[in-house]
């Protein structure tokens, strides 16, 4: 079945090249654009002189403060729950672990209006301190400027994805290695550090990197709190200088080369492969019954997380059932409306918001469904030389921070053909063929009408699809991977051998065969293209092209009712997020950590 045909050959230079346009090319234009002198060489200075600048080099401090913070918190909470997940069994686990993947169905940029009303100055926390007595002056837990409330707000979104792998990574642990350093008098302690974290090791590498990628170069968060010293909201500050500056080209390379040092090292460093040869578990029955006591103390630690865990999605729910300036120094909203919730679908700019990304993610899934099912038919079902590099390409926006990418599509609207003079190189090679008025219509942005960022007529549709496409296209690789490579291939062989032509093979094998696989996929890639966040806020530039997320933070600054209205929507969108993820839970199981896995 591992044939590589002519067909198959072109699949895969046909993907490698697509993929090379609409992945790999933004990132070299903003790489590019930092380096670029203004004779049109190259310079270090500009790179350089983020560095010398004292504003930047606190918001790159900043960026990694908050991504390392982030991190270690979420190590801190998953680690336990992951422990005694994969290794125990007491009353309400199936229950537990449905529930401890709550902070996956909100954006972290809208818990943070939760986490606002609840731990600010004039939140619920310090009304009720000072109600008891407790203390004169508010307390402000969320740090100077916000700095702790957006690594809470992280932390509590990220930390299911570490614990996923975790959990995966433990459950395949054979558990007589443990009972052999028990019989060996080893203590509890000396067996987690010397025996199980070192066979865990690439799946907590996995989930790490992933979340500190993630909150390094987290947008949204940070604007809500209105953190603006940190580079990922300097970037987007410095949207508008990137036609007369190469400092936010700089500033992005920055970025892009600090999550990428730190990728690496996630792979390179010493022991971070673990133990594979002896790691996966000999027997099924290796979860242990908690007693009474020990099962509740469990069952506590669950608890214990999912309720601080809930507490964003809580604030947001209260503020999106609050009347307008009624929840202010009180530890509940004074008065409750559903007033809220009938504006967030019929108020223009949030109504609007909700048509174009539904369109967005439908366009952006189909075209990921098409690329997803002929990538993974060519990365499991061949032998061919590069599908190594089609695999890597596929999983690299997972590595990649979705502010680079979306930061390159706006340097490709700057280039030609969208703006600007034909390069030389595509004159020489065009002008032999085509008729010197044709050549001459071709020079100066012939494509400025498809797609425009910053130009006074904006058209940042296409690009947006693309962008929504791009970013989910690993979680419909890497579920459809999952489903071929479960089933068997002979079922193929035999179509084939009945004379059955390709593509009746896969419309009447292939496909139902991994349906379940795909539809995860799918859910997973809508849900989060529908509460994409980076793209959203960089590439809208002009209201009437706001996606969602764009909308909820510009009704979030909006005084008046506006806050209101963006908590409702992100409740609507805690919704649908929920609905998917439990959708795609009941389809891959445990696999479902592989999809936020690097």
């Amino acid at each position: 079945m591992r044939s590589n045909s002519i067909g198959k050959y072109i699949s895969l230079y046909g993907l490698i090249g697509l993929l090379g346009i609409v992945l790999v090319y933004p990132i070299w234009l903003t790489v590019r654009g930092g380096f670029t002198s203004v004779d049109g060489g190259y310079t270090l200075y500009h790179v350089l002189d983020v560095f010398r600048d004292e504003n930047l080099r606190w918001g790159l401090f900043n960026a990694l403060l908050i991504a390392t913070a982030t991190t270690l918190l979420s190590i801190l909470i998953s680690m336990p729950l992951a422990m005694v997940g994969a290794r125990h069994e007491f009353p309400g686990k199936a229950l537990f672990g449905a529930l401890v993947l709550i902070p996956l169905i909100l954006p972290p940029f809208v818990g943070a209006i939760g986490v606002r009303h609840l731990l600010g100055r004039s939140g619920s926390l310090n009304a009720l301190l000072s109600d008891l007595g407790l203390i004169d002056a508010p307390i402000d837990v969320l740090g100077d400027g916000g700095l702790f409330g957006v690594i809470i707000v992280e932390a509590l979104h990220l930390y299911p994805i570490i614990y996923l792998n975790l959990l995966a990574a433990l459950s395949n642990l054979d558990p007589a290695l443990d009972e052999a350093g028990r019989d060996a008098g080893a203590s509890a302690w000396t067996r987690f550090r010397r025996i199980t974290l070192p066979l865990v090791r690439p799946g907590l590498f996995a989930g790490c990197t992933i979340t500190f990628i993630w909150s390094f170069t987290e947008l949204g968060t940070p604007l809500m709190f209105e953190f603006r010293q940190v580079t990922p909201v300097q970037i987007f500050d410095g949207l508008k200088q990137m036609e007369t500056s190469a400092e936010p080209f700089a500033l992005t390379v920055v970025m892009l080369s600090t999550a990428t040092l730190f990728y690496v090292l996630g792979r390179v460093l010493p022991g971070v492969k673990g133990v594979a040869s002896s790691a996966k578990a000999s027997r099924a029955d290796s979860s242990v019954r908690l007693g009474p006591v020990a099962g509740i103390f469990a069952a506590l630690l669950f608890g214990t997380v999912i309720g601080i865990a809930s507490m964003p999605h809580v604030g947001v729910i209260l503020a999106s059932l609050s009347v307008e300036g009624q929840w202010y120094q009180s530890i509940l909203p004074r008065a409750f409306t559903l007033h809220n919730y009938a504006e967030a679908l019929s108020h223009p700019l949030a109504l609007g918001s909700i048509r174009i990304s539904l369109f967005l993610a439908s366009i952006a899934v189909l075209l990921d469904l098409v690329v997803g099912v002929i990538a993974a038919r060519v990365i499991v079902r061949t032998t061919l030389r590069g599908r190594g590099l089609l695999d890597a390409l596929c999983m690299l926006p997972l590595a990649v921070p979705g502010l680079v990418m979306a930061f390159g599509y706006v340097a490709m609207t700057l280039e030609w053909p969208f703006q600007g003079a034909m390069p030389g190189w595509v004159a020489a090679v065009l002008g032999p063929i085509l008729p010197a008025s044709t050549l001459a219509s071709l020079d100066d942005g012939p494509l400025r009408w498809a797609a425009d960022i910053l130009g006074a007529n904006p058209n940042p549709i296409p690009l947006l699809i693309v962008a929504y496409a791009v970013r989910r296209l690993p979680y419909v690789v890497r579920s459809t991977v999952a489903g071929l490579e479960q089933t068997p291939v002979d079922l193929e062989e035999a179509a084939q051998g009945l004379g059955a032509g390709r593509m009746t093979v896969l419309r009447r094998v292939v496909l139902p065969l991994v349906a379940a696989n795909l539809v995860a996929g799918a859910l997973l890639a809508f849900s989060f293209s529908m509460l994409e966040v980076s793209d959203s806020l960089i590439l809208a530039q002009r209201e009437g092209d706001y996606p969602i997320t764009k909308a909820i933070y510009v009704l979030f600054e909006r005084l008046g009712d506006g806050p209101g209205i963006a908590s409702a929507m992100g409740t609507w969108a805690m919704l649908l997020l929920a609905c998917a993820l439990a959708g795609a839970s009941l389809l891959l199981g445990k696999k479902l950590g592989a999809v936020f896995r690097a």
